[in-house]
């Protein structure tokens, strides 16, 4: 693959030391693996950012733009999405943007680590390690507004075991929750035993690393000891796309990366990531994001709001 130039549109890591009680943070001295925030706007949260903690993210008022990964997408209240680790994302209101709103947003930061330590021990935690593998992708949940604006009020005043054990209950609520979509490029379902979950894992993790490769799924499925047609079922079991839909989602996924991060040029970044054909990709692209590519470049840009 060429070489990118890159440009300055990382997402800001977030750290404790900017998480100040002035901002709407719980004090960082108070013990326990969660954290409970709320916020209005205008604010300097508002931006397009990352950290090592999922987040359960409730929208309150407002309407405005969703920049989720590589997802673009519109929220109104009721608005709730969870996010994993490092997964970027902001939340812009563009109507009344000048107006102050003293609760937009109540959000739940987590570690994942205690979570999947626990739930590899414990089995009454197992059904949360799908959601957390979902999670990675970032999650919208339909109809469950009100149930997590609820839990999230408990939280927000409890401590203690009585905290986790809400916490725990509202985790439950969206792990067995079925009404939702996952906004990445790329869908993986979840799977009841280790054994599988291991096994599509590893050729997720193959097909992205050479997704800008040319590849055939018959050299694919012969890597896993598979027949092409035990692989095709298989694997549409798995993700829920054909093997074509997936590799051309993954490439799709990189190229929306590019357009996001770099200033190459679209038939550049065509090849970039693996389409030999720049009308082939441009129709993909269409068809996967819901608009061109240079309509996703420059909606893009807006994840950093009115500072760029």
């Amino acid at each position: 693959m060429a070489s990118v130039r890159q440009r300055d549109r990382e997402p800001e890591l977030e750290h404790d030391l900017g998480r100040h009680l002035t901002l709407g943070y719980e004090p960082l001295e108070m013990p326990g693996s969660l954290r409970y925030l709320e916020h209005g706007i205008p604010t300097p949260l508002v931006r397009w950012h990352q950290h090592e903690e999922c987040e359960l993210h409730l929208i309150v008022e407002t309407r405005g733009k969703l920049f989720v990964g590589d997802y673009i997408g519109h929220f109104e209240p009721g608005n709730l999405v969870l996010t994993g680790p490092r997964l970027p994302h902001n939340w812009i209101s563009s109507d009344g943007s000048d107006e102050v709103v003293h609760l937009r947003d109540m959000v739940l930061q987590f570690s994942e680590t205690p979570l999947r330590q626990a739930g590899a021990e414990v089995g009454e935690l197992h059904s949360v390690l799908p959601l957390l593998e979902r999670a990675r992708h970032g999650i919208e949940f339909f109809d469950m507004s009100e149930v997590a604006r609820d839990a999230l009020v408990r939280i927000k005043n409890s401590h203690g075991m009585a905290r986790y054990g809400e916490f725990l209950m509202l985790l439950d609520r969206l792990a067995r929750c079925t009404d939702y979509r996952l906004l990445s490029t790329v869908q993986m379902q979840s799977f009841d035993d280790d054994a599988s979950l291991a096994q599509i894992s590893g050729i997720v993790s193959y097909l992205t690393e050479h997704s800008a490769e040319q590849f055939t799924m018959g050299e694919v499925s012969e890597r896993v000891g598979m027949t092409e047609s035990q692989f095709s079922r298989y694997f549409r079991r798995a993700t829920g796309n054909t093997f074509t839909d997936f590799v051309n989602r993954l490439r799709i996924n990189r190229a929306c990366q590019l357009l996001m991060e770099t200033d190459r040029y679209i038939n550049n970044v065509c090849y970039d990531v693996g389409f030999n054909n720049v009308a082939n990709f441009n129709r993909r692209f269409m068809q996967i994001k819901g608009m061109t590519p240079k309509d996703f470049r420059r909606q893009a840009e807006a994840r950093f709001g009115n500072k760029n």
